[in-house]
Protein backbone atom coordinates (compact mmCIF):
# COMPACT_ATOMS: atom_id res chain seq x y z
CA UNK A 1 0.00 0.00 0.00
CA UNK A 2 0.91 3.47 -1.31
CA UNK A 3 1.32 6.19 1.71
CA UNK A 4 1.13 9.18 0.50
CA UNK A 5 1.96 13.04 2.09
CA UNK A 6 -0.14 15.79 2.60
CA UNK A 7 1.32 17.80 -0.29
CA UNK A 8 0.52 14.68 -3.05
CA UNK A 9 -2.41 14.49 -4.69
CA UNK A 10 -4.09 12.00 -7.29
CA UNK A 11 -2.50 13.64 -10.39
CA UNK A 12 1.44 13.16 -8.53
CA UNK A 13 0.26 9.38 -8.31
CA UNK A 14 -0.69 8.91 -12.22
CA UNK A 15 2.91 10.96 -13.13
CA UNK A 16 4.96 8.46 -11.13
CA UNK A 17 3.01 5.37 -12.30
CA UNK A 18 3.21 6.66 -16.05
CA UNK A 19 7.47 7.36 -15.31
CA UNK A 20 7.61 4.24 -13.90
CA UNK A 21 5.98 2.16 -16.88
CA UNK A 22 8.22 4.70 -19.54
CA UNK A 23 11.23 5.31 -17.92
CA UNK A 24 10.97 9.31 -18.62
CA UNK A 25 8.48 11.46 -20.12
CA UNK A 26 7.37 14.95 -20.76
CA UNK A 27 4.45 16.72 -19.48
CA UNK A 28 3.10 16.82 -22.85
CA UNK A 29 3.83 13.12 -23.64
CA UNK A 30 1.65 12.39 -19.97
CA UNK A 31 -1.47 14.59 -21.22
CA UNK A 32 -1.45 12.94 -24.58
CA UNK A 33 -0.89 9.55 -23.35
CA UNK A 34 -4.32 9.47 -21.73
CA UNK A 35 -2.97 7.59 -18.45
CA UNK A 36 -2.33 11.04 -16.69
CA UNK A 37 -5.69 12.88 -17.37
CA UNK A 38 -4.51 16.19 -16.56
CA UNK A 39 -3.49 19.18 -18.40
CA UNK A 40 -0.10 19.55 -19.46
CA UNK A 41 0.30 22.99 -17.32
CA UNK A 42 -0.91 21.40 -14.66
CA UNK A 43 1.54 17.86 -14.94
CA UNK A 44 4.19 20.63 -15.24
CA UNK A 45 3.13 21.89 -11.83
CA UNK A 46 3.10 18.85 -10.29
CA UNK A 47 5.67 17.60 -11.63
CA UNK A 48 8.02 20.46 -10.09
CA UNK A 49 6.37 19.75 -6.64
CA UNK A 50 7.69 15.99 -7.07
CA UNK A 51 11.23 17.13 -8.38
CA UNK A 52 11.32 19.39 -4.83
CA UNK A 53 10.58 16.15 -3.41
CA UNK A 54 12.97 13.97 -5.39
CA UNK A 55 10.55 11.61 -6.37
CA UNK A 56 11.26 12.38 -10.08
CA UNK A 57 14.57 13.84 -11.94
CA UNK A 58 14.48 16.37 -14.57
CA UNK A 59 16.80 15.57 -16.99
CA UNK A 60 16.94 18.92 -19.01
CA UNK A 61 14.29 20.30 -21.66
CA UNK A 62 11.38 19.25 -19.51
CA UNK A 63 12.02 15.41 -19.79
CA UNK A 64 11.45 13.51 -16.20
CA UNK A 65 12.40 10.47 -14.73
CA UNK A 66 11.47 8.51 -11.90
CA UNK A 67 13.97 8.71 -8.90
CA UNK A 68 14.96 6.21 -6.88
CA UNK A 69 12.79 7.50 -4.18
CA UNK A 70 9.72 7.83 -6.64
CA UNK A 71 10.09 3.96 -7.09
CA UNK A 72 10.34 3.32 -3.30
CA UNK A 73 7.28 5.25 -3.14
CA UNK A 74 5.43 3.57 -5.79
CA UNK A 75 6.77 -0.37 -4.33
CA UNK A 76 4.97 1.13 -0.80
CA UNK A 77 8.63 1.05 1.01
CA UNK A 78 8.51 5.07 1.58
CA UNK A 79 5.79 7.03 3.50
CA UNK A 80 5.60 10.42 1.76
CA UNK A 81 4.53 12.24 4.55
CA UNK A 82 8.14 11.79 6.17
CA UNK A 83 9.57 13.49 3.28
CA UNK A 84 10.68 16.87 3.13
CA UNK A 85 11.05 19.42 0.34
CA UNK A 86 14.43 20.45 -0.71
CA UNK A 87 15.11 24.25 0.78
CA UNK A 88 15.48 26.10 -2.32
Amino acid sequence: MRLSGDFMVICDDRILEYLGEHETGTPKEMADSGLVRFSRSYITQRAKILLNYRLVRHLGNGVYTLSERGQQYLDGDLDAAELEPDED
